[in-house]
């Protein structure tokens, strides 16, 4: 059994249903491996890609997701994917092809030091160094990555550790011939080298994967917090994606949510946890509620910029954070309690221990009315028409048309966060978003995933016409592997988000000006439909169409051209 074939048969006993990848000759038996035992290889067009697919299809599983690239700049180039990852707390195996072990530092082919590289971007990292280290390496970074705060871990596999042994051995001793003292030194160097890189190879076992205990608060703690919460008048909560790391639990945790009785936001991987239209959970003037609220519970959710660094939280509010991480519980401000425990889990206990929320209905439906005037006010926004698409009126259209397993994946700036004023996933974990880096290029990685994640649920992947650019060449990728995702781009011609506020305040649009391009011409081109929409009239047909020719079995993009909007005027974060 050579090297990949050890990786291969431990990621099956892991679980994992597929290996995103782009191909490079220090990772190919790893492939091939995975092929000849059933697990699904899909090659993109870009490594960032593979570790954004291998991101989503952890936070829609629970489970990390895999990623193998080449070595040096196969490696390099996911950095950005991979310091995604670490930011929203997603776990994901990251394997590194790697120069032969005894050419490192020798100016081999793509040889860099990678552990330097990836270790500030990962929880874990390590080089198997014997082929009898790769599977005990590869089964503690699957318990590395879901531990306590899950993260993405690396790790680096020497391409000499993978081939099978012979095709090593000619690699070594074939440029080690003759009969000199030299060569005949050179040859018992070399085989020594040999027979401790495969001693053991033949014994690899592999383990069957070990549960993940999340943290749980102490009950004292959990008393304490039931208290606060009962005592308090007007109570919030803030959920995020963290707890819903437990993708099994989902279901009980909405119950839990549900049982509490507090109104609720939902923080991005998080939304839909209640359904569609739950009346517990509030979408708009979050910052006015946070204000009035007297009671704060951070599920998950740190004090960074999304809440003005704490600012948000009226000062002498209660204020209770639970996170699995101890550095973000008390980022930026103090809470009253911390609890340094899973929020999903957290949520569940409490709600065994609070449960009169009836008397928090006043609160509700104060926060319910302002809401209806905002829905109120976005739908006058909406009827408003201009020469092409107003982009409010297309994300209406596109929330009408959405089946109720549809998965949506949010990659841009202005047209995204547009969408998310007016879209609403129909149920926990389905809506997949970059997270608190900001990071643009998500798009078709995240839809990788969640093709396979979650098989014959449609994928609507929304762009924003200058976050497509990192996502057009992967539409090769969708049809050549036969998912049929939809894509819709909105197209205004710009990097809208930046040029809001640069133009404002600098008075110049200096590199945020993008050209109206045919990027459906361009699908077509990469063996996807492509389909123009720039009449409001025919949004619902366009749509329509779209998924028709999705259920079909092809790859679709929508270039939807837009109108200028003034809806996120000021939306400038720092």
């Amino acid at each position: 059994m050579h090297g990949g074939e050890v990786i291969a048969r431990v990621l099956e006993a892991q679980g994992a249903r597929a290996l995103f990848t782009l191909c490079g000759g220090h990772i190919s038996p790893i492939l091939v491996g995975c092929r000849q035992r059933g697990i699904r290889v899909i090659d993109t067009r870009h490594e960032a890609t593979a570790v954004f697919a291998a991101d989503a299809m952890a936070r829609l599983t629970g489970r990390p997701g895999v990623a193998a690239v080449t070595a040096g700049p196969g490696l390099t180039n996911t950095i950005t994917a991979v310091k995604n990852a670490q930011i929203a707390r997603s776990p994901l195996v990251l394997l590194g092809g790697a120069a032969a072990t005894l050419l490192k530092g020798r100016g081999a082919l793509q040889d860099i030091d990678q552990m330097a590289l990836l270790r500030p971007h990962v929880k874990w990292a390590a080089a198997a160094r014997r082929v009898a280290e790769l599977a005990p390496l590869l089964e503690r970074a699957f318990d590395e990555a879901r531990r306590g705060v899950p993260g993405p871990v690396f790790l680096e596999c020497p391409v000499d550790l993978l081939y099978p042994q012979e095709a090593v051995r000619q690699l070594y001793l074939g440029a080690a011939k003759g009969t000199s003292l030299a060569a005949r030194a050179t040859r018992l160097y070399l085989n020594v080298h040999l027979a401790r890189l495969f001693a053991g190879s033949r014994r690899v076992r592999v383990a069957a994967p070990r549960a993940a205990a999340p943290p749980l608060p102490p009950p004292r703690t959990l008393e304490r917090a039931a208290a606060l919460l009962a005592a308090a008048r007007q109570p919030l909560l803030l959920i995020g994606a963290q707890a819903l790391l437990e993708a099994d639990a989902v279901d009980d945790l909405a119950r839990a949510v549900i049982a509490l009785g507090a109104p609720v936001y939902l923080s991005g991987g998080a939304r839909g946890l209640l359904g569609r239209a739950h009346p517990l959970v509030m979408r708009h003037q979050r910052r006015a509620a946070l204000r009035e609220a007297d009671l704060v519970l951070l599920a998950g959710v740190p004090c960074d910029f999304r809440l003005d660094y704490g600012r948000h939280i009226r000062r002498d509010a209660q204020y209770i954070a639970v996170n699995r991480s101890r550095d973000e519980l008390f980022l930026n401000r103090r809470p009253t309690l911390a609890l340094h425990a899973d929020p999903g889990r957290t949520l569940r206990a409490l709600a065994g221990r609070v449960q009169d929320g009836a008397r928090w209905e006043a609160w509700r439906e104060r926060l319910r009315t302002r809401d209806a005037e905002r829905e109120a006010e976005i739908a006058r926004m909406a009827a408003e028409r201009g020469a092409y698409l107003n982009p409010l009126h297309l994300c209406r259209e596109i929330e009408a048309a959405l089946p109720d397993e549809a998965i949506v994946i949010g990659d841009g700036g202005d047209f995204v966060a547009t969408a998310a004023y007016t879209i609403s996933p129909r149920g926990p974990l389905r809506w997949l978003d970059p997270g608190p880096f900001g990071t643009l290029g998500v798009g078709a990685g995240f839809a990788l995933g969640a093709a396979l994640a979650r098989p014959g649920a449609e994928i609507w992947t929304l762009f924003g016409d200058g976050a497509f650019g990192y996502s057009l060449a992967e539409f090769d990728t969708f049809a050549r592997h036969g998912l049929p995702i939809i894509g819709v781009v909105g197209n205004d011609a710009g990097w809208t988000q930046i040029a809001r506020d640069q133009v404002a305040i600098l008075g110049d649009d200096v590199g945020t000006a993008l050209a109206p391009s045919a990027y459906h011409r361009a699908a077509e081109g990469l063996g996807a439909e492509g389909l123009l929409l720039d009449d409001p009239e025919l949004i619902a047909d366009t749509l329509a169409e779209a998924r028709a020719r999705a259920r079909a079995g092809r790859p679709v993009l929508i270039n939807a051209r837009l109108d200028r909007s003034e809806f996120r005027k000021g939306s400038l974060s720092m």
